[in-house]
C-alpha cells in the first residue's frame, strides 16, 4: 500500500523546528522523554488533525482542521508529538506532548502501510468521547487539510478508545457512523467533559 501524508504548511514545521531547537521550549514540556532523549531529535510524520464538530441532518459529519501533528523521533521510535495551530500571524507552535496517542498513533501507521490499498493519512479528534483515530482518507491527492469523512474511509481509533470500539481495527465510517451518532446523542444526557 501508498500511504500519502500530506505535506504540512512550511511554517508550521518551521515553528516546531525552532521549538526543538529551543532549551526552553523543550525543557518546559511535560515530556521527560523529550527531555531526556539521547541523539538528535527530527519531527515527522506530519498529519492534519481534524476535529467532529457536528453530525449533519444528512447522516454525515462536518469537521473543521485543528493543527497539524509531528511525532518527534529519536532514533527508532517516536518519543513525543508536537502540536501546531493557526494563528492571526499564520501557523505556530502549540505544544509538546507524550502519552499513550503518540505510540498508538505509530502503530495505526504502520499497520495502514500493510494495507493494500492507498489511503492519505490524517488524524480525526471526537472530544465529546475522548477518542482520537487514525483517519484513512480514499483520495490520496486531496488537500489534507479540508473535506470530511466518506462512507468509505477508513477510521482506525487509537487507544486508549472509547469503552466497546475496538482500538487499532479499522472500520468503515458507514459503519462506524452509526456507533458513534449514538453515543454523540446520549452524551448530554450523561454529562459533558469539562
Amino acid at each position: 500500500m501508498h500511504l500519502q501524508v500530506p505535506p504540512a504548511p512550511a511554517p508550521a514545521l518551521r515553528s516546531v523546528l525552532t521549538a526543538l531547537g529551543s532549551p526552553t521550549a523543550v525543557r518546559e514540556a511535560p515530556t521527560p522523554s523529550l527531555r531526556t532523549a539521547q541523539g538528535p531529535v527530527t519531527p515527522e510524520l506530519p498529519l492534519p488533525v481534524h476535529v467532529l464538530d457536528r453530525i449533519t441532518p444528512a447522516g454525515g459529519w462536518a469537521t473543521r482542521l485543528a493543527g497539524w501533528r509531528f511525532l518527534i523521533r529519536c532514533g527508532d521510535r517516536a518519543v513525543a508529538a508536537a502540536d501546531t495551530m493557526l494563528t492571526p500571524d499564520g501557523w505556530a507552535f502549540s505544544r509538546f506532548f507524550e502519552g499513550p496517542y503518540v505510540a498508538a498513533t505509530e502503530r495505526a501507521v504502520q499497520q495502514a502501510e500493510t494495507m493494500t490499498e492507498s489511503y492519505q493519512a490524517r488524524l480525526l479528534s471526537v472530544p465529546e468521547l475522548y477518542m482520537l483515530t487514525l483517519w484513512l482518507h480514499g483520495d490520496t491527492t486531496a488537500d489534507g487539510a479540508t473535506g470530511d469523512p466518506a462512507a468509505t474511509d477508513l477510521l482506525v481509533p487509537l487507544a486508549p478508545a472509547p469503552p466497546g470500539i475496538a482500538a487499532h481495527r479499522p472500520h468503515r465510517v458507514a459503519d462506524l457512523l452509526p456507533v458513534l451518532t449514538l453515543r454523540l446523542t446520549r452524551a448530554p444526557l450523561l454529562g459533558s467533559p469539562a
